[in-house]
């Protein structure tokens, strides 16, 4: 697994990478893209523990993603198969675990901030920090996608799964898009990468 760590992760989180990786029953799998999520934590019925990370993310947020996960195996073998998903000994293991990772030899000196302020309270994905979502885009590569909050209200764009939507009105923390087809409303993430169509 080391070999494959090196080229997903920078290279001073590779040692304790490792060391937190170090148990029996735990297998860590990097897949292809998958639009839903970058990650996964999955307790198999044979006792077995996978952790799936996306292989087309940035060592950033791989590492993140790779933490994130890794802090729902360890929050299952402290607490038990009773706690939420996202609840609070989640949030704690997960703190923990990122602690000794927020710093300069690790992460950009740009990117320290933000991960302090959202570690103080850990949400169950990164992207809903927008602003952390948005400093983590910029070590990406390019593609052709927008974020919903970029466009103006009226604007139409397309998801990944072909689907058309209206820009509408931005609420708090959220922005309201109806999907052309239905007429149904939904409420997006303002940093939800969408395909600008044609005009």
């Amino acid at each position: 697994m080391q070999n494959k760590l090196e080229t997903y992760i920078p290279q001073s989180a590779v040692a304790p990478v490792l060391l937190l990786l170090n148990h029996d029953h735990l297998t860590v799998k990097v897949k292809n893209e998958r639009k839903t999520r970058h990650g996964d934590y999955r307790r198999l019925s044979d006792g077995t523990h996978v952790i799936t990370v996306n292989s087309n993310l940035n060592p950033y947020r791989f590492l993140i993603t790779l933490i994130h996960e890794i802090a729902h195996f360890e929050a299952y073998n402290t607490y038990g198969k009773f706690i939420k998903p996202h609840g609070k000994e989640w949030k704690y293991t997960f703190q923990r675990l990122m602690l000794p990772f927020l710093n300069p030899d690790v992460f950009p000196m740009e990117l320290l901030p933000l991960l302090a302020k959202h570690f103080k309270n850990p949400k169950a994905s990164s992207d809903t920090d927008a602003t952390l979502s948005l400093a983590l885009k910029q070590f990406e590569a390019d593609n052709d996608k927008t974020y919903v909050f970029e466009l103006a209200k009226g604007t139409a764009f397309k998801l990944y799964n072909g689907k058309v939507f209206k820009k509408g009105n931005t609420r708090t923390k959220r922005i309201e898009c109806v999907e052309i087809k239905t007429g149904k409303l939904y409420l997006f993430n303002p940093n939800a990468e969408v395909e600008l169509m044609e005009q």
